[in-house]
């Protein structure tokens, strides 16, 4: 494909196109066409003063633009013609009478020129191969024999006229090539305008694309920004929520020796007036401590049935030993109620750190903790 000359448009000088294409090689150009065109117009002059100058047919031609030429770049067929005689060849309508009754195989011609209005191209052999030769087109495109009919049938139903061109053409590389080889085609080229229009619709598509990423990327940091917010909200929930149950913690335990501290000073005698070392305090508890065991001894022995009868009950107590308090333990004075509140608190405040860390740290790293049971602990303190 590479090897084959083909004049993409420029303006409207396709009539140039079309010969370039037609002979392979910038063989014409405007100002030579122009040249032929002014030619032919001086001829048709001469011939209609024939009639004389004076006649109104003269002065009307004369008062008419060129037939053979415009200032757009367009050429007739009369200087295309007259331009293809250079070369010897000559140019035969192809739907006419005479060339109808010459029974021709379009396959066996050269080439052929073809024209819709003011638009001129080639379709020409090269090698073994056809190629319509459009300068519309943005390549040449390669026409296979079993189409070449049906081509030019088309073409001649949507109004073109099809010229035949006669005679030898000059020689070419791109024909001593492809007499050689054979080319294929796999993507038919597009024309001239529908590729630019493409163009610009990618054009136009990869800007609004970069719009999009643009205010998606300007989206995407605002939701890090968020999720950065939520994290940073989350951990400070977290804190404070371990600061709370820190806090109820240490106000449990400080009520519950407040508790112990109240209950053993109402049962160990006091002395008014009289500040006692803390010897002389150790002597007063341990002697409070053996009153209490000489008492639980005498109490079983009165009663040694009833304590064998029920060996899991808790050994009763004197209400001297006890004070005026029935819910009093043997556990330094503090009440049953309070240890069992203080092993609740515990309790909940260890659950809810345990089910805030277990997000942050393996879960065998809790396996203690969430072993723990209040309720076993409590059975013990009750004896």
């Amino acid at each position: 494909m590479e090897s084959i000359f083909h004049e993409k448009q420029e303006g409207s000088l396709c009539a140039q196109h079309c010969l370039n294409n037609l002979l392979q090689g910038e063989y014409f150009s405007p100002v030579e066409l122009s040249s032929i065109a002014h030619q032919l117009d001086e001829e048709e002059r001469m011939r209609m003063a024939e009639g004389g100058v004076t006649s109104e047919d003269y002065r009307t031609f004369l008062q008419q633009p060129s037939g053979n030429m415009d200032d757009s770049g367009f050429f007739s067929i009369q200087v295309i013609s007259n331009a293809l005689k250079v070369w010897g060849l000559e140019l035969i309508l192809f739907n006419s009478p005479e060339y109808q009754r010459l029974r021709i195989d379009p396959i066996n011609e050269r080439s052929f020129i073809c024209n819709y209005k003011e638009h001129w191209f080639t379709v020409r052999k090269l090698g073994k191969q056809w190629f319509n030769l459009n300068s519309l087109l943005t390549g040449p495109e390669l026409i296979s024999d079993t189409y070449l009919a049906l081509f030019l049938a088309q073409l001649q139903q949507e109004g073109y006229s099809i010229f035949v061109v006669k005679g030898d053409l000059p020689d070419c590389e791109a024909d001593q090539l492809l007499q050689m080889i054979r080319v294929q085609q796999m993507h038919r080229p597009k024309l001239i305008g529908e590729e630019l229009a493409q163009l610009k619709e990618q054009r136009a598509q990869k800007t609004d694309l970069e719009r999009v990423l643009e205010a998606n990327d300007g989206s995407a940091m605002l939701d890090e920004d968020e999720e950065d917010l939520q994290r940073a909200l989350a951990l400070s929930r977290q804190e404070i929520d371990m600061e709370d149950e820190e806090a109820d913690l240490r106000r449990a335990i400080q009520l519950s020796m407040q508790g112990s501290s109240r209950s053993i000073s109402q049962d160990i005698p006091q002395t008014s007036g009289t500040n006692l070392t803390s010897e002389e305090l150790r002597k007063r508890r341990e002697a409070y401590f053996e009153k209490q065991q000489q008492q639980q001894q005498q109490q079983q022995q009165q009663d040694p049935l009833g304590h064998l009868s029920h060996p899991c009950e808790r050994p009763a107590t004197s209400s001297g030993a006890r004070g005026s308090d029935p819910e009093l333990s043997l556990y330094g004075g503090v009440t049953e109620r309070r240890c069992l509140l203080l092993l609740h608190i515990l309790y909940l405040a260890t659950q809810r750190m345990v089910g805030r860390l277990a997000a942050s740290a393996p879960p065998e790293s809790f396996s203690e903790m969430r072993s723990f049971r209040p309720h076993l602990l409590a059975q013990d303190l009750r004896f």
